[in-house]
Order: structure tokens, then C-alpha cells, then sequence
């Protein structure tokens, strides 16, 4: 999955992997209890997420999956 691809090869150097965070903002969170968010996959573009967004509710209709613009290190 190229949108995926951004962390391969950057778990030497943290600072690398929060540059690639800046490259690809759009992210698909699943809310979880207690006010939590786990990333569950990020893109470069807005129209890619909600083209995943779309698949993932198809799949899994019971997860509480939200489309965020997130440029803050997890």
C-alpha cells in the first residue's frame, strides 16, 4: 500500500518519521474509549481518505472511524 509505505526505512532516525507525519496529514482514526484515537492508516490527499474512509464503513460498520487532518506527532 504506497500510502502506507512512509515509515519503511525511518525507524532509525525519530525525526525522519515526524517529517513523513507532515507529508501524509490526512488520517483515518478509529475512536476509542475514554476520549482516545488510534491512527489507523494516513494520506497525502483528502479524496484518498474518504475513498478508504468509505471501504473501511463498508467493512466494519460497528467501528467508529473518523477522517482527521492531523499534523501532531502521535
Amino acid at each position: 500500500m504506497p500510502q502506507n509505505g512512509y515509515q519503511e526505512g525511518f525507524s532509525a532516525n525519530p525525526s525522519a518519521i515526524a517529517y513523513q507525519k507532515y507529508l501524509y496529514p490526512w488520517a483515518i482514526a478509529k475512536l476509542m474509549p475514554n476520549m482516545q484515537r488510534t491512527v489507523v492508516c494516513r494520506f497525502r490527499r483528502r479524496s484518498d481518505a474518504e475513498g478508504h474512509l468509505l471501504c473501511l464503513r463498508q467493512l466494519v460498520p460497528q467501528a467508529s472511524l473518523l477522517l482527521v487532518f492531523d499534523l501532531q506527532p502521535d
